[in-house]
């Protein structure tokens, strides 16, 4: 059974936060089972998110002064529709605040967001393993694309492909 609802606040991510970032991301990646492919740093992290480009944003979820959670995105855009989408990169809660509501009040922040900022779709990946984010995200009203592969080339093999 889910506690009660824990009262959060929903708000952009300063420069100050970078380094709790980091060790959320860290958080999450242990979670994932993927802690050794974190290779970012709290440098890369503020040049990504508050330097002269940034590449995306985040929003973090506070129990009085405490980060419990946050969620990263950015813009995409569906040439179907016409329009930009909002791509939810990351979503993590601390464990200990899991089940109170501070995911769904991300996740409608957000939701919020992406029709204040006229797009089309909200999308995200998720684990296959993941039932418990499977079934929590389909309880919002989201819809699981199983049509749908995701590729990706990275590393040695990326720097082949953009050589030949």
């Amino acid at each position: 059974m889910n506690a009660p609802p824990l009262a959060v606040r929903i708000e952009a991510a300063t420069p100050a936060d970078v380094p709790t970032l980091l060790t959320l991301i860290r958080e999450l990646a242990a979670f994932e089972r993927l802690l050794d492919e974190v290779q970012a740093t709290e440098q890369q992290l503020h040049e990504g998110l508050f330097g002269a480009r940034p590449s995306a944003e985040v929003v973090v979820a506070r129990a009085g002064t405490e980060v419990v959670g946050f969620a990263l995105f950015f813009h995409n855009f569906s040439t179907f529709l016409g329009k930009p989408g909002l791509y939810l990169e990351d979503l993590f809660v601390r464990q200990q605040y899991r089940g109170q509501g501070c995911g769904e009040a991300l996740l409608r922040y957000l939701a919020r967001l992406a029709v204040e900022r006229g797009c089309g779709r909200f999308e995200w990946s998720v684990l296959d393993w993941n039932q418990r984010a499977i079934d929590f995200y389909k309880n919002l009203g989201a819809v699981p694309l199983a049509e749908w592969t995701i590729f990706r080339v990275t590393g040695d093999a990326l720097t082949r492909l953009a050589a030949e």
